[in-house]
This record gives structure tokens, C-alpha cells and sequence, in this order.
């Protein structure tokens, strides 16, 4: 979307083929509120599901459409951690850097992501394919170091085996 003036257009970042359905049905998300900012939440997972991401051109039409100021959307939209600004990959990776990861070799995953294939955490690919996070803990030390991909967990995880586990998300 590119943002004209106060206005969002449905171009740019979502792409031409599916600008205009996209934009369209973010509007009926929108008006279903019936402008109410209780909505609010609803609304932001919505678009999110659609674009993958909640650019801010975007925000600024909800927090318009919606009579909220723009820092209340913003503040919504940076404290609830499963909103994100930043395009995601079509799959995200999460490399656990909890103690126990970090101490069984989480840093040395996260070095091998780097080298290998490009990606500093909160990076993405060039074709869009992968996304990667650091996290805290996944809850999973025992299986040190992990990382997950989506809702698979691949434990005991060694650099030279990740090429193998993102070949297997192509």
C-alpha cells in the first residue's frame, strides 16, 4: 500500500495482482466495526492475516476509519508481541537463545543462518520464503539448542544439519 496525502492507495508493498481485492476487503473489516474502536484488536489481526505484517500507511487508515489516535493504534499494535510492522517470511524461523540453548550452541545456529543463507534475526529473505527471530525460550531445553519452524520444534539441532531442515520448507 503507498499512503498519498492521508489517503492509503492499494499498490506497492502488497503487489499489483492483489492490491485492490486485498484493500477492498480490509475496508469491509473495517466498516464491520461500524467505526467502533472496540474493534480495534479484531481489526489489526485481520489485516495482519491478510498481509502478513501491519504496514503503517495501513494503521493510519484504521486509526482514521476507526476515530482512534494513531499512538493509541501504535501503542496496541508494539505492546501485544503477535502484531508485527516488519514483513515476515513465508515461514518464520525462531532460534532459542534461552541459557541452555544459548550454552548448547543457539549462537552458532544463529552465526550458520547468518553465513549460509543471509538471514540476521529479524531479516527476511529476498524471496520472501524465510523470516528469522530470536526468542527467549521455546520451553524446550531439554532438546537444546532448538529452533522452530512454524508449529515443527527440530531439537538438537546442529549447524550442519540446517540446510537440510529449511529444504524441507520449500
Amino acid at each position: 500500500m503507498e499512503a498519498i496525502g492521508d489517503e492509503v492507495r492499494p499498490e506497492g508493498e502488497i503487489g499489483a495482482g492483489y492490491a485492490g481485492r486485498i484493500f477492498r476487503q480490509i475496508q469491509t473489516l473495517i466498516d464491520d466495526t461500524g467505526g467502533q474502536a472496540g474493534g480495534l484488536i479484531r481489526v489489526l489481526q485481520q489485516v495482519q492475516g491478510l498481509i502478513g505484517y501491519l504496514p503503517a500507511p495501513m494503521l493510519k487508515t484504521i486509526s482514521r476509519d476507526l476515530k482512534i489516535p494513531l499512538s493509541e493504534v501504535y501503542g496496541i499494535v508494539s505492546f501485544y508481541s503477535f502484531f508485527t510492522m516488519v514483513p515476515k517470511g513465508k515461514h518464520v524461523i525462531q532460534v532459542c537463545m534461552g541459557t541452555s540453548c544459548y550454552v548448547k550452541g543457539g549462537q552458532r545456529l544463529l552465526d550458520t543462518l547468518k553465513k549460509d543463507f543471509g538471514l540476521e534475526p529479524e531479516g527476511i529473505t529476498p524471496d520472501n520464503k524465510f523470516s528469522l527471530e530470536t526468542v527467549r525460550c521455546l520451553g524446550c531445553c531439554g532438546l537444546s539448542p532448538v529452533i522452530a519452524i512454524g508449529d515443527d520444534v527440530h531439537r538438537k539441532v546442529k549447524p550442519s544439519k540446517i540446510k537440510d531442515i529449511l529444504s524441507s520448507y520449500e
